[in-house]
């Protein structure tokens, strides 16, 4: 892993332990209160962003979004580029860079989709009170772009964002990735090879009080099963055996029994389709089946996901799973598959848990309280785990939290959380740029 002399002196700070919190100087409260002054304007830009539908497939309102964003950006001397999708069906990224001359490269991580496609009854936001707004991607993640903008506008304010090294990637397709994954999230793994420390803008579990260390992967599999079709008189015979949807549930039982108390480890059966003809959707979302109850089943398809922690449990799994689908029952088979690309595990590292302990020490300070980390289970995939493995620290979760509802029509976010947030980030990173041993 690439490693910068300016990101080996931060290790060693977090890692030793020698880097101690000091009470808050005049440019940490200049930074503070320039968060205070732009916040009305920040809460305005939300609720611009949120009533413009950016359902992923909206590939016009997705580019929308990213202008309003590119624009702000640009009036803080980013240099700013909304990328062409059309290679991986999508609309493109916005992407912004500065370069500084002190500290670690940072990359700085939002998403301009939502899952609310024009077709939704959630298309702009209400306000529940003065503090809860509910809209599409209010918390999932316009928020947290909109924290992202407020905490540069801070530094730039305070006169220290010149000094850094900072670049933004608000993908256009984190809610349903473009294919092949490789092009859609190349701009993103790219980033993460130029950048020492990755900072995520999701909302994480909704609770400003818990971070993200670590996020399960996601992937798909495939399970394919075939038997002998026969007259259901001569099932468990030997010339017949059990038939493909025996067959197709003794392997889904063994995987519950073999796998389901692994930590942190899920695999869902998301649908199964048996009998004697199948049509599977191309998507794999469903289909028809047809089949009588007299008929020994000749086929059986099961499609479903994996979320592990690490790409070791991953691994593991996937060992465990294949020994299964191939002790077949007696005249069956069983084709197992994985699916390539998905999203892969943000492992727990020892960088990740101790840039945790800088961030809940800069929370601490600025009176904001404890941190700690969430529960992988309660945080599911998202773009930042594509810097798995190039970066030497990774957070997420550093959004707009304090809400609930997350992809439904119910979303709500507390907007008191996009002050408190800006104000840790900006902090966090001015600290990083000018600490010392």
């Amino acid at each position: 892993m690439k490693k910068t002399s300016q990101t080996i002196l931060v290790l060693s700070v977090l890692f030793l332990g020698t880097f101690t919190f000091a009470q808050k100087g005049k440019m940490e409260n200049k930074i503070v209160k320039s968060v205070d002054q732009h916040l009305d304007a920040s809460i305005e830009l939300l609720k611009k962003a949120v009533n413009i539908n950016s359902g992923t497939m909206n590939f016009e309102g997705v580019k929308k979004v990213g202008e309003l964003f590119k624009a702000e950006l640009d009036q803080l001397g980013f240099q700013t580029e909304l990328t062409n999708g059309e290679a991986y069906n999508r609309a493109g990224h916005l992407i912004a860079k500065r370069e500084g001359k002190k500290g670690p490269k940072f990359l700085l991580i939002g998403h301009l989709d939502t899952v609310f496609e024009l077709d939704s009854p959630s298309q702009e936001y209400t306000m529940l009170d003065k503090n809860m707004m509910k809209g599409p991607g209010v918390a999932d993640m316009k928020g947290g772009d909109v924290i992202i903008i407020l905490a540069m506008k801070a530094l730039k304010e305070a006169g220290v964002l010149d000094d850094m090294s900072i670049e933004i990637i608000m993908t256009g397709d984190e809610e349903k990735s473009g294919e092949p994954i490789e092009l859609s999230k190349k701009d993103l793994i790219e980033g993460a090879k130029r950048a020492d420390i990755a900072l995520g803008f999701e909302n994480g579990d909704n609770n400003p009080k818990t971070i993200v260390v670590s996020r399960r992967g996601s992937s798909e599999w495939q399970l394919k099963v075939t038997g002998v079709p026969a007259h259901s008189s001569q099932i468990f015979t030997e010339d017949i055996g059990v038939g493909a949807i025996y067959e197709a549930s003794r392997i889904l039982n063994e995987f519950y029994l073999q796998l389901s108390k692994e930590k942190d480890l899920t695999f869902n059966p998301g649908f199964i389709l048996g009998g004697t003809d199948l049509k599977v959707n191309d998507d794999l979302t469903g289909g028809t089946a047809f089949g009588k109850d007299n008929v020994v089943a000749e086929h059986a398809i099961v499609h479903g996901d994996l979320r592990a922690t690490s790409l070791e449990q991953l691994e593991r799994a996937h060992k465990i799973m294949r020994e299964i689908a191939s002790n077949n029952y007696p005249n069956t088979t069983a084709e197992l598959i994985f699916v390539e690309g998905g999203y892969p595990p943000l492992g727990l590292t020892d960088g990740n848990t101790k840039l945790l302990k800088f961030y809940d020490g800069v929370s601490q300070d600025l009176g904001f309280g404890a941190v700690e980390a969430v529960n992988p289970r309660n945080a599911g995939a998202a773009d930042i785990s594509f810097t798995s493995g190039y970066v030497d620290m990774a957070l997420d979760g550093l959004g707009l939290t304090g809400g609930s509802g997350d992809h439904t029509i119910e979303e709500i976010g507390d907007l008191r959380t996009v002050a408190t947030q800006a104000k840790i980030t900006a902090v966090m990173l001015y600290r990083l740029v000018n600490q010392k041993k």
